[in-house]
């Protein structure tokens, strides 16, 4: 069988690189825009670091921004309708996961309209056509959406997160600024970034993991846990790196899948609404012990990848410890909770059914059950 790679048509990478996107918008033809983004970053004058160099280039667009921070299906709903109502020909998605997914399923809907209910598009929609032209300008270092095939609804309704994977669905342009990333407050850099380590951690790990995937997120471990404590502390040093790492990331994860960590993660964040980076945090550490089994010589190179010294002499258990404690350190050193005070017995079997039903889980390095994954949970009471 054949491994495939999808990227990015064209990506810019550094400080200042929202510069480029008037000569991208004109070279492509395209006459205006729906931007979507969410309101804080209206709120806060983030997204007016974009809207200004389109209004300097005199590029027309509108503004989508009824977006919650775990976006639903009335949201996406929302801004099909929008981008029909604007005459927008091509988005810009500006934002953290929410806008990107955001974003994502209303281009696939506008290019798609059999799939308006949304619910369809969960696993491997058989779209036919490549969704509206997206142009994606992360401000947060860790979803890495501006570069995955990769995107996730809220079904307030059933109480669930559903996953959508569609190669349809790329961005053709990806504009990685670090200089939008500067106004993240701490908390949330440290929960983007330790989801960017639990992109690179379970791409790294699962079941489709190839030697190209592997070159990516290797890199992007490395890069990720010498930068995520300099972005926390808003050192120029660290946001670029994280911009960096969490991209690199996305480039390997996007092409073979996560694991039960992100599978967990969906699950906590559509009943407790808990913010989508801190639950992978959480969560995390306490898969890779229950995987470490599966794992063979890999949880060596993650260690090595964190900079714990001597891992060559480590034995295959003391290495495997040693690099779920890198990751457990990292994550208590940028303030992510152990615990999550919400969670209740009574949850649990819900909890594990939706965690087993959701389309990260059949990636996993080690096959799991209902059973098992109440047990992980149970981890975080």
């Amino acid at each position: 069988m054949a491994n495939r790679i999808m990227l990015n048509e064209t990506s810019y990478h550094g400080a200042g690189a929202v510069a480029e996107i008037p000569g991208e918008v004109k070279a492509r033809g395209f006459a205006k825009a729906l931007l979507c983004t969410d309101p804080d970053l209206l709120k806060f004058g983030v997204a007016a670091k974009v809207t200004d160099v389109l209004e300097k280039n005199g590029l027309s667009y509108e503004i989508y921004s009824d977006i919650k921070a775990n976006p639903t299906i009335q949201n996406v709903q929302h801004g099909v309708q929008a981008f029909k109502d604007s005459g927008a020909d091509y988005i810009i998605a500006l934002g953290g996961g929410s806008s990107m997914d955001t974003a994502k399923a209303i281009g696939i809907i506008a290019a798609n309209p059999e799939f308006s209910d949304v619910r369809s598009l969960e696993g491997v929609a058989p779209t036919k056509k490549p969704c509206v032209p997206i142009i994606a300008v992360p401000t947060t270092a860790g979803t890495a959406a501006e570069v995955t095939i990769n995107y996730v609804i809220t079904d307030l309704e059933k109480k669930r997160k559903f996953v959508c994977v569609d190669p349809h669905d790329m961005p053709v342009i990806a504009v990685v600024d670090s200089d939008l990333m500067s106004t993240m407050p701490k908390g949330l850099t440290a929960s983007t970034g330790m989801d960017a380590l639990t992109h690179a951690i379970e791409g790294y790990t699962t079941k489709a993991a190839w030697e190209m995937t592997d070159m990516f997120h290797l890199k992007a471990i490395e890069i990720i846990s010498r930068s995520l404590r300099g972005a926390v502390n808003n050192e120029k040093e660290g946001r670029e790196g994280m911009a960096l790492g969490q991209y690199i990331a996305g480039m390997g994860f996007s092409n073979v899948g996560l694991g039960i960590a992100h599978s967990m993660a969906h699950t906590l964040g559509a009943v407790y609404d808990t913010p989508h980076g801190v639950a992978c945090a959480m969560m995390l550490p306490i898969v890779m012990e229950y995987n470490a089994d599966c794992t063979g010589e890999k949880y060596k190179e993650i260690a090595r990848a964190m900079g714990v010294s001597g891992v060559d002499r480590m034995s295959q258990q003391e290495y495997r410890k040693a690099a779920v404690d890198a990751v457990r350190k990292l994550s208590q050193d940028v303030g992510i909770p152990q615990k999550l005070e919400a969670l209740k017995e009574e949850d649990l079997p819900f909890l594990a059914e939706s965690a087993y039903a959701d389309a990260c889980r059949p990636g996993n390095p080690k096959d799991t059950s209902v059973e098992d994954l109440k047990e992980l949970f149970r981890k975080l009471m």
